[in-house]
């Protein structure tokens, strides 16, 4: 039986007609309606023809639903089958990873953004479809934003009469009218119930979050502000928080203190309890209290606390709760493209999602959010949340974008172009596990026609129709040969969702207690290998397999492509890696193995004290107490650095051994002569090297020339000229070129740092071709070097010591020299050798800089104007000198006196 007098009084009703309208119109529109209007249950309903006023016969149309999060889309379609007095898998139904709920009948189907994508790939025209709904849109996951640009794409090639909606609580709705092809926007008006907002920051500074760390005292402080606000207001609590490990942690510190029943909302947990959660008291257990709904004010046993991650945001209703606690963080995808680490990193929520946490607490009627951060630091907030298309790791949308038929996404309408260099990481992963063809010489990042750089391989389909990452597709489809396909699979499912912390940090053991547990990790785990081991894209590996041996390109860590061989077949622990062996490899290597295939970038070999080098570079730091720490090389599968750390933190690896990640990594195994400055000198050796790993090394003691020649040139660059021989003259000389270059210009070369080490070639030459050390370049005269940069072509060298002399004669007839090293050329010399000298002397037109010196060379004025120092500042001078100084004239009038280097007597 329908529940028309819920749905009549759903405050979205009213902008369905709008609605109607604009998609007959255009086929599209951007909805806007706030939390608990019921834009995710009555449109979908009053789309699909299933409900209306018995005057007028609605046309059934097949709808989908897409949300970005499984526990939504089960929960948006329980409760429109309950609206409609059904159950899920008549004609409403959904179907989320793993799990596909739905009849002949069904007319709805809720799906995520995930599998609508799968299915886009399977169909692009999406036979028998007639509406699309992208619900919230606004959170601009990156599957969503896929989805939306492919969809654009099918109406505008293939099915120009599918209707697709964009809908979402608070969003650009201007952007998405444009992305749309200027759609109309329509607006429902909820029903919006006050909701007060308390400060209540923590009394003492707490440490930011870095990484996926949280400061323990702000989780403390946050669980006595949920016991605070059950002690000041009623009704439920709905308290966010950033992951499942802070969850866990405040769930700890309430617990029966709290006199409520503490439950737990996040992806991992399990339906029935996130079920559980969403159907409220006992007395409105037959209303799923989904997206939506308006349940009871309370738990009929008594409060409750839900704590809860993001995915409590949005398209769900908590019923009961009045009060929203908010610690004011969220989770956010990163990806660090030169080390190859992505994961998720913790950072202050957006003012956009706190406004969309707070309105959780008005959903049924007034409420009120303890925010836990100051009123000064609300308007430092982010606006919205970064788009995930800009902060994530981009190697699965550029896999979907090549299966799509644009491998540069240069076609694809989107609200934010992918970051250039995070898509070329990404294709050049993809290009090195075979999953798209190479992008060829002179062939620009751009081009997918002619040489086919770019475009999908057969191989590559395969990968993204696993529904995995690729990197874990390649594992998977390379290593079921090897270890089984049961194998395989169930460690890929551990990769592609990492297991709790309290699993450990070994992969093999991690592994063993997913087999035996009985949480809900291990329910979804074991549901995960059975959808993998089912997949047909695995019943073709055997035989066109990728070779183990294939390894990792550079920058984000590409790895082997389909079709690569190696001459050996390494072995890992006690087992063969050819698919002969695979029964008795044990799990240790068997896990290792895929790790490696899927990371191939992060093998890594231990440096003592529970450090690692991976071959990317990226130092690592194993946990105290971890039994890897043993382990001479590991597959590291998780890490993750704190932007203050100077190595990664290893949260999952596994241990291998030296040919299974010489196998796993050979794209970066090279041999060969290797010269380099290092330690102050030339080092010349052979090495073997695994990426930034070295495996083996011995002396050269012939090595090439030009390597050697490199090596010191980068010696002069890191070090300075300084270690080349600087005499006096031969400092003076390049301080007199840097004088005429900035003064007289012309040919006079440039004599900076930079430009001398540029021009190499035309000074240093042959003497440094000739060096092999670094003592040879301390016995290279610069002076005589620097000679040959003069302009001798033009015959202005010829003009060197007209232009800028080495000394000039001073009128007692002393040849001085002139220091040129400063702005302004310095003459120094005694004051009774300038006597008779009324004008201050130039060189190259600039006058000098006169230090005039005591009898004894010390210095008793500066002037740059000599006539002017005779009339006005001599006299001082005179006065001071001449009682300590007897023996020395001191005539009254210096510019007509005659200037001497002698005593008065020797005159």
């Amino acid at each position: 039986m329908i529940r028309d007098d819920i749905l009549s009084s759903l405050p979205v009703h009213t902008a369905v007609p709008a609605l109607e309208r604009a998609l007959d119109a255009h086929g599209c529109a951007v909805l806007c309606a706030p939390p608990g209007t019921g834009k995710t249950t009555l449109v979908p309903l009053v789309l699909a023809g299933l409900l209306g006023d018995g005057s007028v016969a609605r046309p059934v149309r097949r709808v989908i639903v897409a949300e970005p999060r499984r526990i939504a889309a089960r929960a948006a379609a329980r409760r429109m089958a309950w609206l409609l007095g059904e159950r899920v898998g008549e004609r409403v139904g959904f179907t989320v990873r793993g799990e596909r709920v739905v009849g002949r009948a069904t007319v709805v189907e809720v799906v995520t953004t995930g599998v609508l994508l799968q299915r886009l790939q399977r169909d692009q025209e999406l036979a028998g479809v007639d509406v699309v709904i992208l619900d919230e849109c606004h959170e601009r996951h990156l599957d969503a934003d896929t989805v939306a640009a492919f969809l654009l794409d099918v109406r505008a090639a293939l099915r120009p009469g599918l209707r697709l909606v964009a809908a979402s609580a608070t969003t650009d709705a201007a952007g998405w009218a444009r992305l749309l092809g200027d759609a109309p926007v329509v607006e429902a008006r909820g029903v919006s119930y006050p909701v007060e907002v308390v400060w209540a920051p923590p009394v003492k500074p707490v440490r930011p979050p870095h990484g996926m760390r949280v400061d323990p005292a702000l989780l403390a402080h946050v669980a006595s502000v949920v016991r605070r606000a059950l002690a000041e207001r009623d009704g439920d609590v709905l308290c966010f928080l950033p992951g499942v490990g802070e969850i866990g942690r405040v769930a700890g510190l309430l617990g029966d203190a709290a006199g409520a029943e503490v439950l737990q909302v996040h992806g991992r947990a399990p339906a029935a309890v996130q079920d559980a959660v969403l159907a409220g008291s006992a007395g409105s257990a037959g209303s799923p209290g989904a997206a939506g709904s308006a349940g009871s004010a309370g738990s009929a046993g008594g409060r409750r606390v839900v704590l809860a991650t993001a995915v409590a945001e949005s398209s769900l209703t908590v019923p009961g709760v009045r009060i929203v606690v908010d610690a004011g963080l969220a989770r956010e995808p990163r990806t660090d493209h030169a080390r190859g680490l992505s994961a998720l990193t913790t950072v202050r929520v957006s003012q956009a999602g706190a406004r969309q946490r707070a309105g959780r607490a008005g959903r049924e009627a007034p409420g009120v959010v303890y925010r836990c951060w100051t009123e000064a630091e609300d308007s430092r907030l982010a606006r919205f949340p970064s788009p995930e298309i800009k902060v994530a790791d981009l190697a699965a949308f550029a896999l979907q974008a090549a299966c799509w038929g644009d491998p540069s996404a240069a076609g694809l309408a989107l609200l934010d172009p992918p970051p250039a260099g995070a898509l070329a990481a990404a294709r050049s992963v993809l290009a090195a596990i075979g999953a798209v063809e190479a992008v060829e010489a002179g062939q620009g990042e751009g081009d997918t026609d002619g040489g086919g750089g770019g475009r999908v391989t057969e191989r590559g389909v395969r990968m993204a129709r696993l529904g995995l990452h690729p990197r874990l597709a390649r594992a998977l489809l390379d290593g079921a040969p090897e270890v089984g396909t049961r194998r395989a699979a169930e460690v890929v499912a551990l990769l592609s969702e990492e297991p709790p912390r309290a699993y450990g940090d070994d992969l093999a053991a991690a592994w063993r207690t997913a087999r035996r547990g009985e949480d809900g990790y291990a329910a979804r785990w074991r549901q995960e290998v059975r959808r993998l081991e089912r997949a047909p894209e695995l019943s073709s590996s055997t035989g066109s397999r990728g070779s183990v041996s294939a390894g990792a390109g550079a920058g984000a860590g590409a790895v082997s492509g389909a079709g690569e061989t190696s001459g050996s077949s390494p072995r890992s622990g006690s087992g063969s890696m050819s698919g002969s062996g695979s029964g008795s490899m044990s799990d240790d290597a068997v896990a290792g193995l895929i790790a490696a295939l899927a990371f191939p970038e992060r093998v890594a070999r231990a440096r003592g004290e529970g450090a690692c080098l991976m071959v990317s570079g990226t130092g690592g730091e194993l946990g105290e107490g971890s039994r890897l720490r043993g382990a001479p090389w590991l597959a590291v599968a998780v890490a993750d650095r704190p932007a203050t750390a100077a190595s990664a933190r290893v949260r999952l690896a596994a241990v291998i051994d030296e040919d299974t990640a010489r196998a796993a990594a050979g794209r970066l195994l090279v041999a060969g002569e290797e010269v380099r400055w290092e330690d102050g000198d030339v080092v010349a050796r052979e090495v073997e090297r695994l990426g930034a790993v070295e495996l083996s090394v011995r002396a050269l003691r012939a090595p090439d020339g030009r390597l050697v020649r490199a090596a010191l040139l980068d010696g002069l660059r890191r070090e300075g000229l300084g270690l080349l021989r600087w005499t006096r003259d031969a400092q003076g000389l390049r301080d007199r070129l840097d004088f005429l270059h900035r003064e007289v210009g012309g040919g006079w070369p440039d004599v900076s740092d930079v430009a001398l080490l540029a021009r190499a070639d035309e000074w240093l030459e042959p003497e440094l071709s000739r060096a092999r050390r670094r003592s040879d370049l301390g016995r290279l005269d610069a002076g005589q070097a620097l000679r040959r940069l003069l302009p001798w072509t033009t015959g202005e060298a010829a003009r060197l010591d007209e232009l800028a002399p080495e000394r000039v004669e001073v009128p007692s007839g002393s040849r001085v020299r002139v220091e040129y090293g400063g702005p302004q050329p310095v003459l120094a010399v005694k004051l009774q050798e300038l006597f008779g000298l009324r004008e201050t002397p130039k060189v190259a037109g600039v006058p000098v800089l006169v230090h005039l010196l005591s009898p004894a060379g010390r210095p008793a004025a500066v002037t740059a104007d000599l006539a002017s120092f005779w009339r006005e500042g001599y006299r001082a001078v005179r006065a001071e000198l001449r009682g300590r100084y007897p023996r020395h004239p001191w005539p009254e009038d210096p510019s007509t006196a005659v200037p001497t280097r002698r005593l008065n007597q020797r005159r």
